[in-house]
């Protein structure tokens, strides 16, 4: 019953009136994400007013220790017969529709991320991009576009950025003031607040896709060939090592967990993430995540440190889901130790440069590493780099699919086996082009064979399968 969720409050009868804008003033909230952005005018700032003082009211009132076994749909009829008190009180005339509105954000406030809910509820939406309490952007199928939502002041963004972190262990205030932390769905989360953040607190969310694209999937949105599907799967089944490179929000987990659907579900993977966004689809899986230093000063676990666990745990597949650092070491100690079929992430805007960066990391670790032999752990380590990228028409595609041969010198040798080949605009800005074969077969066709995996050579014809 409501009075099992909600204290004893005073008398709303008893309650002072105050000073409220004008009946005229309240209208309905603006839509999320139905319509473009356009300024934020009186008419909503009167209705993030009036929410906050429903929310205050509401607060005073619940027993936020059994909140979690309330029936919904109770707790919906229960505050919806608060809003309709309070606007009778206060003689604030509100269309039905209008009031139930108004109800919904009143139990996402308490039970969700308050404005939020609808950005995240929205499955056009990637990214949700909060710039300050009244600034906020999404990614909507590549492009980024501003939307009317805010939030009443900086106080209640911060509330709700504490919402977030507390629920997985974490904290951010002046001591620490950025943090990464994820939803219960599997959003990856970051917040920065004051002093670093100069303009107020910002959040960033990258949405958690709740049905994961796959090959047919990528086959049918134009960023893979039936061709170069079938070769990344092989790739796959015969537990070569791969590497996939892309700048920030060119679709790398994306791609990296289409791929992982191929590995045989009887063979034990462990993932190594920062912050856990990978969508393993076999049972059996080990997930592990790094963990900062806490306020009590208990030392932080590095994804390193994972890595070189993993290794005592009898992996068939190590899969991490972005290497940053020292733990790229680690990774090709394991890749050229036997535990073949690992792949990875990197940031890096070509093939060549994400081999590059892999150096760095490399390197990070000190020791002074002769050049040479780090390379020769890359060329050894590593058969595949998968290169993406995000258009300037927004969409993401693969823009190769590259084979690592061996050494030439001190030089890292490549080849092509996949590219794609731009050839101009559309007059609707779409970028144009197909990915194709170069013609080269690739040298890991006898570790394909050996493997029992039936890759044709057809699928290498130079220019064949376009799309």
């Amino acid at each position: 019953m409501f009075k099992d969720f909600m204290l004893r409050g005073p008398d709303r009868k008893a309650a002072a009136p105050q000073a409220r804008p004008a009946p005229a003033q309240v209208a309905a909230p603006v839509a999320a994400v139905a319509q473009p952005y356009r300024k934020i005018d009186e008419s909503l700032r009167a209705h993030l007013d009036l929410k906050s003082r429903l929310h205050e009211e509401l607060l005073g009132r619940l027993n936020l220790t059994v909140l979690d076994r309330v029936d919904r749909a109770e707790l919906r009829r229960e505050i919806g017969g608060l809003v309709h008190d309070y606007l009778a009180r206060e003689n604030l005339p509100m269309r039905a529709d209008d009031t139930e509105r108004l109800t919904d954000e009143l139990i996402d406030e308490v039970l969700g991320l308050g404005p939020l809910e609808p950005l995240l509820a929205d499955p056009g939406i990637a990214d949700i991009l909060v710039n300050s309490f009244r600034n906020v952007y999404v990614e909507r199928y590549g492009k980024l576009e501003r939307v009317p939502v805010q939030f009443r002041d900086e106080r209640h963004l911060l509330r709700i950025i504490d919402k977030i972190v507390s629920r997985v262990g974490r904290r951010v205030d002046e001591s620490q003031p950025w943090v990464d932390a994820r939803l219960e769905d599997g959003s990856r989360v970051n917040a920065i607040v004051r002093p670093c953040a100069i303009d107020g607190p910002t959040l960033s969310i990258r949405k958690f896709s709740r049905d994961p694209l796959t090959a047919e999937k990528l086959i049918a949105m134009g960023t893979l060939t039936p061709a170069s599907a079938g070769f990344l799967r092989a790739l796959v089944e015969a537990r070569l090592n791969i590497l996939i490179s892309g700048g920030t929000g060119s679709g790398k987990t994306t791609m990296l967990n289409a791929m992982s659907a191929a590995i045989d579900p009887e063979q034990r993977i462990v993932t190594i993430e920062d912050a856990a966004e990978l969508q393993m689809q076999q049972d059996h899986v080990v997930r592990l995540e790094t963990r900062p230093p806490s306020a009590e000063g208990s030392t932080a676990v590095t994804q390193r440190d994972l890595v070189r666990n993993a290794l005592r745990m009898r992996p068939d597949r190590i899969i991490i889901g972005e290497v940053r650092g020292t733990e790229a070491f680690d990774m090709l100690q394991a890749m050229n130790t036997g535990h073949d079929g690992s792949m990875t992430t990197i940031h890096a805007n070509t093939a060549r440069d994400a081999l590059s960066r892999l150096e760095q990391m490399v390197a990070m670790i000190g020791g002074e590493l002769p050049v040479q032999a780090v390379r020769r752990q890359i060329a050894s380590g590593l058969q595949i780099v998968v290169q993406l990228s995000r258009l300037a028409d927004g969409r993401r595609r693969i823009m190769s699919i590259s084979e690592i041969t061996g050494m030439e010198g001190d030089v890292i040798t490549m080849q092509d086996i996949f590219v794609f080949r731009k050839r101009g605009r559309s007059e609707t800005g779409e970028v144009l082009g197909e990915f194709v074969a170069t013609g080269i077969r690739p040298q890991c066709m006898e570790l394909l064979i050996a493997a029992g995996v039936s890759v044709t050579s057809d699928a290498f014809t130079a220019g064949g399968g376009a799309a």
